[in-house]
């Protein structure tokens, strides 16, 4: 059985408004999401967002949800690169931002990938991608987390 969701909480030593400009600004998330360029990104729901990923080519995304300095999710293709996310090929992305109580200031930020189950993919590749993109999330995060802590705005 494939598991369905990946899940992951960090706390950012910075406020959620920055957060939310390190998740949704080109430059930025092109630098902790993808290989370093600025990203396209039509920030409301229905728009799309492409990533270059370098070796793994060009992934859009379409955005489901924004609800600045709260919410942000997006679908993206596990298909082939520059492959469009569809109801067959994509998993959900959300990212929830809230007040971290224990830190003077700091954003609790969790990440949930969903939707690997139910992917139309072969069982072995959508279990490869579920494990792969579980592998990475830590490092992208930790990206995410010294972009917001150590680059002024």
């Amino acid at each position: 059985m494939i598991p369905n969701t990946i899940e992951r909480t960090i706390v950012i030593n910075a406020p959620r408004e920055r957060v939310w400009s390190v998740l949704t600004e080109p430059a930025f998330l092109g630098r902790w999401f993808g290989s370093g360029e600025a990203v396209k990104i039509d920030l409301r729901p229905g728009g799309l967002v492409v990533f270059d990923h370098g070796v793994h080519g060009v992934i859009p995304a379409r955005i489901e949800t924004v609800e600045p300095p709260r919410v942000l999710s997006w679908r993206w293709s596990q298909g082939a690169a520059g492959e469009e996310p569809d109801d067959t090929n994509a998993t959900l992305v959300e990212f929830t931002l809230a007040t971290d109580e224990s830190s003077a200031g700091g954003t609790r930020l969790t990440m949930v990938e969903s939707g690997f189950a139910s992917l139309g993919l072969p069982a072995g590749e959508a279990a490869d991608r579920q494990r792969a993109n579980s592998q990475n999330w830590p490092g992208k995060l930790d990206q995410l987390r010294a972009d917001c802590e150590q680059t002024t705005a």
